[in-house]
C-alpha cells in the first residue's frame, strides 16, 4: 500500500521505518528540513536501538522516503499523523497545535476512500472534532484513531510486533470501511496473532492516557512503600517480589527508584486530569495529583539522601551522576529525573558530573550550567559520591574493586536499586539504596 507518515519525530520515524519493513511504500513528512536531511540519509535524529539499520535497509529497496513537501501525501491510501502532543507552557493540558495542523495541511490532499489515521496521543474528544474536518473537506473519506504503545529503547520491535492494535472508528463497528483498510497495513502482525480491538472514537483515545496512568500509579505506588520501607527498615524490592508473584499484581513497572520522566507519562497524566476536568469529570481523577506528587517527591528524597551519604553537607563535595537519559536504551531527556536531581545537587554547593552513554548533548541543551563527561572512567575520577540513576547495563556491570582506586570516597547511591549491596559493602563502599535497610 502506499502510505504517508506526517510528523517524523520519535514515534513517526520509527512507523515509517517498519512500514516500509512490512512491505508498504512510505513517505515520511515533516517540516524540519534538519530531521529530514538526517532521515534520509539513514540517520535518526535520535537514539533508538536498531532504528539506523532498518532505516539504511529499507531505504535501499527504495519503499521509503522523505520529504518537507505535505503535497507528497497526495495519492497514498492510508496517512498516518504522528506529531508531538506536549505539555502547554503553563498548564497540564496538551497543546494540539501540531496535531490539528498537520491535519489541516493534509486534508487538500486526501481522495475519496483515503483513511487518516491518528497516533498521537491526544485528549479524548480530539478525534470525533477532526473526523469533521476530514469528512467536511472529502465527505468519503475516513479517520481513525489508532493509538500507539511504543517503549522508548524498544520501539522498533513494539511497532513490528505489538502486543494489540486498536482501531478508533466513528461507529465503533467492525463493518466500518476503515478497518479493513488498516487490516491490510497490519496484515503480517495480525497473522502472527496480534490482538486487534475495533472501538469508538473517544474508546480508543482513553486507551493510551489509562494505560499511561495505570502504569504511572504503579510506579508511584511502589515508590511510596519504599518511603513506608525506610521509616520501618524493611525491603522494599523484597516487597516488590512478595508482591508480584500475585499474577493479578505482576511484577512488572514494581521497581523502586526516583521515578518516571520522559516525554509520555508526565505529560499524559496531567494531559488527562486536565481533560477530565474539562468534562466535568475530574474527580474520578483526582489520585493522579497525588501519584503526580509522589513522583515529583522522590526527586528532594535522593537529593536528601546524597547529602546524609556525604556527610550532611553537599557543599563542595564531587558528586559524580551516573545517567542522564530518563530511561536506559534512550537519548531522552524529556522530565529526566536524573537529570533535574543533578541540577538540585548543584544548586545546593555540590560540584555536580554527569555521565551518560547517549544523552549528554541532549543533556547539555537542557542545562548547560552542569559540567558532563562522556568517559565512565573520568567522570568518576576523584569523586566523593556516585549516584547511579539510570540504569544503563554498563552501570549495572562495575566493579566495585576496580572502582574504589579511582575515587576519593566510596559512597554510592544506586537510584535504581540494581546493584548488590552485599557486593559493594564488601568492597569497602558505603552503600544506600532507596527503601532498602
Amino acid at each position: 500500500m502506499r502510505i504517508s507518515v506526517i510528523g517524523c519525530g520519535y514515534l513517526g520515524a520509527v512507523h515509517a521505518a517498519c512500514m516500509a519493513k512490512l512491505g508498504h511504500e512510505v513517505v515520511g513528512i515533516d517540516v524540519d528540513a534538519r530531521k529530514i536531511e538526517e532521515l534520509s540519509a539513514a540517520r535518526a535524529p535520535f537514539y533508538e536501538p536498531g532504528l539506523d539499520v532498518l532505516l539504511k535497509e529499507v531505504q535501499e529497496t527504495g519503499r521509503l522516503s522523505f520529504t518537507t513537501d505535505v503535497s507528497a501525501a497526495e495519492g497514498s491510501a492510508v496517512h498516518f499523523i504522528c506529531v508531538g502532543t506536549p505539555q502547554k507552557k503553563g498548564e497540564n493540558g496538551a497543546d494540539l497545535t501540531y496535531v490539528d495542523a498537520a491535519t489541516t495541511g493534509l486534508l487538500p490532499y486526501l481522495s475519496a476512500g483515503d483513511v487518516v489515521v491518528g497516533k498521537s496521543t491526544v485528549p479524548v474528544g480530539t478525534a470525533s472534532r477532526l473526523a469533521v474536518l476530514v469528512q467536511a473537506e472529502q465527505p468519503d473519506a475516513h479517520l481513525v484513531w489508532n493509538p500507539e504503545f511504543l517503549r522508548e529503547g524498544h520501539a522498533v520491535d513494539d511497532t513490528l510486533r505489538p502486543d494489540r492494535f486498536v482501531y478508533g472508528v466513528s461507529d465503533g463497528s467492525e463493518e466500518h470501511p476503515a478497518v479493513s483498510v488498516l487490516d491490510e497495513v497490519y496484515s503480517t502482525p495480525l497473522a502472527a496473532g496480534t490482538a486487534r480491538i475495533v472501538a469508538d472514537h473517544p474508546t480508543a483515545e482513553l486507551v493510551k492516557a489509562a494505560a499511561n496512568s495505570f502504569l504511572a500509579t504503579k510506579i508511584s505506588f511502589i515508590n511510596a512503600m519504599a518511603e513506608v520501607c525506610e521509616a520501618t527498615g524493611a525491603d522494599v524490592t523484597q516487597l516488590a517480589d512478595a508482591i508480584g508473584m500475585d499474577d493479578r499484581i505482576g511484577r512488572k513497572f514494581l521497581n523502586a527508584g526516583i521515578g518516571f520522566g520522559g516525554g509520555c507519562l508526565p505529560k499524559d497524566i496531567r494531559g488527562f486530569m486536565a481533560r477530565a476536568g474539562e468534562l466535568g469529570a475530574d474527580q474520578a481523577l483526582t489520585f493522579l495529583r497525588e501519584v503526580d506528587a509522589i513522583n515529583m517527591r522522590r526527586r528532594t528524597r535522593v537529593v536528601e539522601l546524597a547529602r546524609d551519604l556525604c556527610g550532611g553537607s553537599l557543599l563542595g563535595k564531587r558528586v559524580t551522576v551516573l545517567g542522564a537519559a530518563f530511561k536506559p536504551e534512550s537519548d531522552d531527556v524529556r522530565d529526566s529525573p536524573a537529570l533535574s536531581i543533578a541540577a538540585q545537587l548543584q544548586l545546593q554547593g555540590a560540584v555536580v558530573t554527569v555521565t551518560d552513554p547517549k544523552a549528554l548533548s541532549n543533556a547539555a541543551r537542557r542545562f548547560p550550567e552542569l559540567q558532563y563527561e562522556v568517559d565512565t572512567s573520568a567522570a568518576v575520577l576523584k569523586a566523593d559520591a556516585l549516584l547511579l540513576l539510570t540504569e544503563w547495563q554498563e552501570y549495572r556491570d562495575l566493579d566495585p574493586y576496580d572502582l574504589g582506586s579511582a575515587v576519593s570516597s566510596r559512597r554510592i547511591l544506586d537510584g535504581r536499586n540494581v546493584l548488590d549491596p552485599a557486593k559493594w559493602r564488601a568492597a569497602g563502599w558505603i552503600y544506600r539504596g532507596l527503601g532498602r535497610p
